[in-house]
């Protein structure tokens, strides 16, 4: 069975962090250990350190902490928000390798418009 080949249409290191910023970035318990083997901590202390709790309909989620952003408010705590990049991006969770889920982007793809009509190749859209 031959595989199928995504082609990418999009460039994480032209943009400022649109997804870090999500609320909401799910942790399994494999990321939980990825990311405490990264930090060498055990699960718990990196859990008590990373993660926090949410409430949702579906249930009870552990979802990653977040720090105050200037661009978005609040993103992932383990965004550099200065060279706007992933800190642990080798350690990163699944949610994060994962994402978009395909070959384009729907935030790179405004972001580039944004930029070529305000002929502004670092426009980054305010909150």
């Amino acid at each position: 069975m031959a595989t199928r080949t995504i082609k990418i249409h999009y460039d994480c290191a032209r943009c400022p962090g649109y997804c870090c910023s999500y609320p909401r970035i799910e942790l399994h318990e494999p990321d939980v250990e990825r990311l405490a083997k990264h930090f060498d901590l055990d699960v718990e202390t990196a859990r008590r350190k990373f993660t926090r709790r949410y409430k949702a309909d579906e249930g009870v989620e552990q979802i990653m902490r977040h720090r105050k952003d200037e661009i978005y408010g609040s993103i992932c705590r383990f965004f550099d928000t200065k060279a706007r990049r992933c800190t642990v991006y080798l350690a990163r969770p699944d949610v994060c390798r994962q994402y978009p889920n395909g070959g384009k982007c729907g935030y790179y793809d405004f972001l580039k418009f944004e930029r070529k009509h305000q002929d502004d190749p670092d426009f980054i859209p305010s909150a």
